[in-house]
């Protein structure tokens, strides 16, 4: 529970999607422990039962769900367990952390700006799952990280934060990755702070 103004308010809950490693849940549940994200974190869901993210999530002691999606099924209705999952979990916010499934139309609408999403360069630019691999090839002088709300279209919706991050000469694909996620890691916490509880 937080004391805003004369009235005591229970933090926003969080639901956080993910399929892979989970870094950034991490780094927000982290973030919320140490009581710089004012939220409730109330579930994390993965679309994959053998996602390392789940481990870490575990780990924190974060209630956890995974929603498999199943092949040459429409994407609606693989969404059903998720959809299912929030309403259970009474999530104010859906916290897109590395969650690599295109949600539907009809999802982001159930949910009207309270989806966010990262992603990994400076959006409109290189949009699309290789966003890093993609501007580093491209030889561009900079890429950098996007955090947005998410809209009907692909990396999509109005930009929240955003923070430029160079590519430099002697730069490998690894050390950029590294130098784009340590940025992720410390924009996405604080950037849903301000979010979460209305100072943007």
């Amino acid at each position: 529970m937080t004391k805003r103004g004369s009235e005591t308010e229970r933090a926003k809950r969080a639901v956080i999607l993910i399929s892979g490693n989970g870094t950034n849940m991490a780094e927000i549940v982290k973030a919320q422990r140490r009581g710089d994200l004012d939220a409730d974190i109330a579930l994390v869901i993965s679309d994959n039962a053998d996602a390392p993210g789940l481990r870490r999530a575990e780990g924190f002691g974060c209630r956890t769900a995974v929603t498999p999606y199943a092949a040459g099924v429409p994407r609606e209705e693989n969404e059903r367990g998720i959809l299912e999952a929030i309403a259970q979990s009474g999530a104010d916010w859906i916290v897109l952390a590395g969650f690599m499934r295109i949600l539907s139309g009809d999802f982001v609408r159930r949910f009207p700006g309270r989806i966010v999403n990262i992603h990994p360069s400076l959006l409109p630019a290189f949009p699309g799952a290789h966003a890093i691999k993609d501007a580093f090839m491209a030889r561009a002088d900079f890429t950098g990280v996007t955090i947005h709300i998410v809209d009907e279209l692909v990396d999509h919706g109005p930009v929240i934060a955003q923070e430029e991050v160079p590519i430099l000469p002697g730069d490998t694909l690894e050390t950029l990755e590294a130098r784009i996620h340590a940025v992720e890691h410390r924009l996405y916490p604080k950037t849903l702070q301000a979010l979460l509880n209305e100072d943007l």
